[in-house]
């Protein structure tokens, strides 16, 4: 089944996923089609990175003929399966896949691993590079891809047996893993261990509804073998119910927000929660305040990995209160995977973190900027902004917001809260700039409160400038946006990069005056 050699083979999507993609199937044999809907004189730097490669480019749209001669379809993760190409390929009965569902496919026909896979709304790739981190310094050689750096999918060649793999997927990427259309077999090719961070609204611009969302996230559990390790989080809403034991007694209620999709999501919680029940293999568990049976957790400022002190909590290198859960996660995943406590304290007093992620770019005249281009939704941005003090803490402190982007229709209530207990001044930009200042505005008037001054701006640059003007010594300047960067740049990577070198500007303008 894992025989490509002729295969005919359409990749749709040229970002890293589909060139790494590319170049695992000329290497197998298969006449190679790569589709993008950018044309060429967008695509510059990923042809480039093709290279040589002996594949057919099909630029500005994914026609459906493309499916006239194709015996597997594969979709990079920004490629939706809603697209009436994917679609059309469905209804003729064509298989599809990407680069994950075969990575671990022929991860377990080759014998590799053990393999680990996390996916979760939030701290996936903090996570992941942080069990990384662990394994390395248990002294284990590791690899780590998916929604990560470079796939492995193009580099299995490098991986021996017994070396640790771990990987990050992505909601879009476990969409594919349902056998009723994934090419090759997927009941038992899942991971060695599988950990979900949590399930909050996310991508919803891209998922039907949060039931429909969750089904993705939790495809991750019905392809594991029957020993896998399952990984889940104590304190979230939607996690928890699935854990067995003392964690499901008292779960409060689906935020209404989420609704009309709570009745369904609760059939899916309760269908998933007997699937996780009825495994003989250990439920592993992890909890940034309450001591968990398995698992790793935090209690009276302290971190722990089943009973053996990880460090003190005031000693995680790593900034914010979402990062401890973070940490607890990795923790209880590399600890599965063989990870010593002695490689879990050293990785938490050394890991300052993972670029655009609460990075500190520069102190400018006593005013700090902090790039978090990662936060693309109002969650995110949650977190983030709870790494800073407020009220009574926060006097010697000026909190200023950079908060825009492109908006996946998720509800921004708690975002606007949040803004409203911490942020001086909320600077909106991009598409969803306007909407964002003027939910903050609304809310202050439903509470009460009194709203932060508030600017909107379109661009980025603009904002930056905006708050270089505004900011006084003791200030911190926060990119934090809460929605995609598809609005303005390719991902949100690239909005990160931007927001650096512009700030970085404003440092070589302050030395030269």
């Amino acid at each position: 089944m894992m025989d490509f050699q002729g295969r005919r083979i359409v990749i749709l999507g040229l970002a890293r996923q589909g060139t790494a993609l590319a170049r695992f199937f000329v290497a197998a044999g298969a006449q190679v089609t790569v589709s993008d809907v950018a044309p060429a004189e967008r695509l510059g730097a990923e042809i480039e990175r093709l290279g040589d490669l002996p594949v057919k480019l099909v630029l500005g749209g994914h026609p459906i003929d493309l499916l006239d001669a194709c015996d597997l379809l594969c979709l990079s993760g920004g490629v939706p399966a809603q697209l009436a190409i994917v679609q059309e390929a469905i209804r003729r009965g064509i298989r599809l896949s990407n680069d994950s569902l075969l990575t671990l496919q022929l991860a377990r026909r080759r014998g590799l691993g053990p393999i680990a896979a996390i996916t979760g709304s939030s701290g996936k790739t903090t996570t992941t590079t942080l069990v990384g981190r662990m394994l390395t310094a248990s002294g284990k050689r590791t690899h780590v891809g998916g929604n990560i750096g470079a796939p492995l999918i193009d580099r299995l060649d490098a991986i021996a047996p017994g070396d640790c793999m771990v990987l990050e997927l992505s909601s879009f990427q476990l969409e594919l893993f349902d056998e009723r259309w994934a090419w090759g077999e997927v009941k038992g090719i899942g991971p060695d261990v599988a950990a979900i961070l949590n399930i909050t609204p996310n991508h919803l611009d891209r998922h039907a509804d949060m039931a429909t969302y969750a089904a993705a996230k939790f495809n991750l559990l019905r392809c594991l073998p029957d020993s896998a390790t399952i990984v889940l989080n104590a304190e979230d809403a939607v996690t928890r119910r699935v854990a067995s034991g003392e964690w499901r007694i008292s779960d409060p209620p689906l935020p209404s927000s989420w609704a009309p999709a709570n009745d369904a999501l609760d059939a899916l919680l309760e269908e998933v929660g007997t699937l996780v029940a009825g495994r003989h293999s250990p439920l592993v568990l992890f909890h940034r305040y309450q001591p968990v049976r398995n698992g790793a957790w935090g209690k009276a400022g302290r971190l722990y990995y089943q009973g053996e002190e990880i460090c003190q909590r005031n000693e995680v290198k790593l900034r914010g209160e979402h990062n401890i859960g973070n940490l607890l996660a990795a923790a209880a995943v590399s600890g599965a995977m063989g990870a010593s406590v002695s490689a879990m304290r050293q990785v938490a007093l050394t890991f300052s973190g993972v670029p655009h992620r609460l990075e500190i770019v520069a102190e400018i005249n006593g005013v700090l900027w902090v790039n978090d281009s990662i936060a693309t939704s109002p969650e995110r941005a949650i977190a983030g902004l709870r790494s800073f003090p407020q009220g009574a803490d926060a006097l010697d402190q000026t909190l200023i917001l950079l908060a825009g982007g492109k908006d996946k229709k998720l509800p921004w209530d708690e975002f606007a809260d949040e803004v409203l207990a911490r942020v001086d001044m909320l600077i909106g930009f991009g598409d969803a700039g306007g909407m964002i200042v003027h939910k903050v505005q609304e809310r202050a008037l439903f509470r009460q409160q009194i709203a932060p001054s508030t600017a909107v701006v379109n661009r980025l640059d603009e904002a930056v400038d905006l708050a270089a003007r505004a900011a006084e010594p003791g200030a911190v300047v926060l990119l934090s946006p809460g929605g995609t960067s598809y609005d303005a740049y390719r991902d949100f990577e690239e909005r990160g990069e931007h927001f650096r070198r512009l700030v970085r500007a404003l440092d070589v303008e302050t030395a030269q005056a």
